[in-house]
């Protein structure tokens, strides 16, 4: 064999810069064969590509190699190696061939380089940087109008506030309006009496059973009706603590009134978002307080007659 004939080997080593997947891929348009004939090429040491080309024919094919991304070298025929038989895939002007190189732009110092996970200028790992950069809201003016492939979707950090606060009656937190203050005010009385009915009837059949109902009855309907006097504080901006006004002698006769009348922050405060819009029954429960100055009256009159 002639002195002057070389072949080309590959021993698995890529350009700098270039990933795996990329070079496969140039590989593949190169040689024109499928993707099993490349992946062959990696991870068995030396594979012979081509054979019994002339120096300046090896130097073309290397060439190629290199701008597909591939570190290959040529050798004299008569060396030893592994052979992978793909040759018959290989074109007959190897420098023609079509090369496409993945480019990419770093994100922060706007290097043009072949497709990484680092930049190969500032150093930066391209992945961590735009994801800290997404969570900041700080991502550049250059970041924003040079396209990559490692670019993530876009999104908001973190979910949207409530757009009203979640109405619970057995709680301090939260906030409720006047006419709920109304409304679940009635639906308490209308359960306290209820309540106070069955245990006054439980006197008959034992005086010590009656009086520890009513007691529970008392604490619990106490309890109530701070929780959502408090809430109702909170509509205002108030604090909780205000409730406490309630003891003061004059003071707590005017203050309910001031904590029935006083209007709600229209949007959020530091207790959370308003409350939800009034629903019918609310509004029914609330109008029903407009009967119990009438029924106080009647009563007045018709109590006396029956004396």
């Amino acid at each position: 064999m002639s002195a002057d004939q070389y072949r080309i080997v590959f021993d698995g080593e890529l350009v700098a810069g270039v990933s795996p997947d990329t070079a496969k891929s140039n590989l593949i348009r190169l040689f024109k064969c499928d993707a099993g004939k490349i992946e062959r090429l990696f991870g068995h040491g030396s594979v012979q590509i081509k054979r019994d080309l002339s120096a300046r024919e090896a130097d073309r094919y290397l060439q190629a190699l290199h701008r597909a991304g591939v570190q290959a070298r040529k050798e004299p025929e008569s060396a030893k190696g592994f052979t992978l038989a793909i040759a018959e895939y290989a074109p007959a002007q190897p420098s023609d061939a079509p090369v496409i190189t993945e480019q990419m732009a770093c994100p922060k110092c706007g290097h043009t380089q072949p497709a990484a996970i680092e930049c190969c200028s500032c150093g930066i790992v391209i992945q961590k940087y735009l994801a800290r950069q997404a969570l900041q809201g700080e991502t550049s003016a250059q970041s924003h109008s040079t396209a990559h492939p490692y670019a993530p979707p876009r999104a908001e950090v973190g979910e949207p506030p409530a757009e009203y606060s979640e109405l619970k009656v057995f709680t301090i937190h939260g906030r409720i309006g006047r006419l709920r203050y109304l409304a679940w005010s009635m639906a308490l009385m209308a359960a306290a009496l209820g309540l106070l009915l069955a245990s006054g009837m439980t006197f008959a059949a034992s005086t010590v059973l009656g009086v520890i109902l009513t007691g529970v009855f008392g604490i619990g309907f106490l309890l109530v009706s701070i929780q959502i006097g408090v809430q109702r504080l909170h509509d205002v901006g108030w604090s909780g603590w205000f409730m406490l006004l309630y003891l003061v002698p004059i003071i707590g006769t005017v203050f309910p009134l001031v904590v029935l009348l006083m209007p709600g922050n229209a949007g959020p405060n530091r207790f959370g978002p308003p409350q939800q819009p009034n629903s019918r029954a609310v509004k029914i429960l609330a109008a029903l307080w407009l009967l119990v100055p009438v029924v106080a009256i009647l009563t007045a009159i018709v109590l006396p007659t029956h004396q």
